[in-house]
């Protein structure tokens, strides 16, 4: 098992500096790995999604594209949808808002949001996940998740009713870094760990 990565600070650095330098970190790490090693995480991963999946059995659940190297777990995207479960994509609308999500199949139409993210080309059919899966850039003990700086997935969680949280990660993902007090524990962090 892999020691979590300690945010080791300097006199006079802030919580947020830390915090960006330990992102900055994890995301050279994320990327380095050989992509046959991510895609063999990926597998596993989904495996776990998939049982999580069975045992809590949402109704709705939130997914993700994945962006610079975080799990690819878009081949599981069919057994969910195959499932019964609705799924859904997120959509910036604009800066410092919380995230809304479009229904989506796999197969449906995409476009591209402004951060070159695919998106579902339909803008009708939002709803409201009984569920999010959520990308972290790193995570910690008490299931803190370390996103991207954007507060995005924090937004979208302070507003009731608060869906159930998944985080997905890498376990080489996991530091020791303080939470901050916008931050929101996961529910549960899946990871390509035993």
């Amino acid at each position: 098992m892999t020691q979590p990565i300690s945010s080791a600070h300097q006199p006079g650095q802030d919580a947020s500096q830390i915090r960006a330098e330990l992102r900055q970190f994890l995301l050279q790490q994320r990327r380095a790995v050989d992509a046959s090693l991510r895609h063999q995480w990926d597998l596993q991963i989904a495996h776990r999604l998939l049982v999580w999946c069975r045992q809590n059995a949402p109704a709705s659940l939130g997914v993700y594209w994945p962006i610079q190297a975080e799990p690819d777990l878009r081949d599981c995207y069919q057994q969910l949808s195959d499932s019964g479960i609705v799924l859904a994509l997120p959509l910036v609308q604009k800066k410092n808002t919380a995230l809304r999500f479009l229904a989506w199949r796999p197969g449906d139409p995409m476009s591209v949001d402004g951060y070159g993210i695919p998106v579902p080309e339909q803008r009708e059919h939002w709803i409201q996940p009984a569920a999010l899966l959520i990308p972290c850039v790193g995570f910690n003990a008490q299931r803190y998740r370390l996103g991207y700086g954007g507060g995005y997935y924090d937004r979208t969680l302070e507003h009731e009713p608060r869906p159930v949280t998944v985080g997905v990660a890498y376990r080489c993902a996991e530091a020791n870094f303080p939470a901050e007090a916008h931050d929101i524990a996961m529910d549960v962090i899946l990871t390509d760990a035993a």
